[in-house]
């Protein structure tokens, strides 16, 4: 069964979305036009990557690239949900890394085919523990940083985001359907780049939590 922790419960995965292009900049660094709307990509819950496990680079892949993101469990799931009630669909908040290949997504998006393969495979979604929602007064002010081996790559402000949470969920709710469990990774902000083998990540979500990561 493909868990989360929400403090010391686990928690079981439903869905795991993911919003691309959420940050002007990110979306700047690799020449990609801002959207509309969000734009939506799936990850299979056998992406799930806990604390405790290396991350793998997939053969098939040289160039993968670490995405640090604030990360949405959904407690109450729903359909057609306003935004000015989204949040209190929210049951925690954590750290992860959406891991990309990028040569593969870069090919599979010259050919117009699916970017399952180089976002979806097997340790992928990386996620850190949860800190419940009620800690959290207002997610939008939320600020993290990722340092691969000691230096500084991303440093992520929420305030930022083209498409806050609340318009996330919303948006999820009224396309998809939200369930119970289902987990969302908001978007990353520039700074993404390739990780090689032996590579130390170190994410923190400040005033809530730290996670960390090495590359095998």
């Amino acid at each position: 069964m493909a868990s989360v922790k929400l403090g010391l419960q686990p928690i079981r995965v439903g869905n795991i979305f993911c919003i691309g292009r959420n940050y002007a900049a990110h979306a700047a660094e690799l020449r990609n036009p801002v959207e509309n709307e969000p734009l939506v990509f799936l990850k299979p819950t056998s992406a799930l990557l806990d604390e405790f496990s290396s991350i793998r680079l997939p053969e098939y892949s040289s160039d993968v690239h670490h995405e640090c993101e604030l990360v949405a469990l959904i407690g109450k799931g729903g359909s057609d949900i306003a935004p000015e009630r989204a949040l209190s669909h929210v049951a925690g908040y954590g750290i992860g890394l959406d891991l990309t290949a990028r040569d593969i997504q870069s090919e599979a998006k010259r050919k117009g085919h699916p970017w399952t393969k180089a976002k979806g495979f097997r340790g992928a979604a990386c996620v850190s523990t949860l800190a419940p929602a009620a800690s959290v007064a207002d997610p939008q002010r939320l600020t993290f940083d990722l340092r691969v081996n000691g230096q500084l790559r991303q440093h992520g402000d929420a305030g930022l985001m083209l498409f806050s949470l609340a318009e996330q969920i919303s948006y999820l709710s009224r396309v998809y359907g939200l369930s119970d469990g289902d987990l969302i990774f908001t978007g990353t902000p520039e700074g993404v780049a390739r990780m090689e083998s032996g590579d130390e990540l170190e994410l923190e979500l400040h005033g809530l939590m730290s996670a960390s990561w090495r590359v095998a």
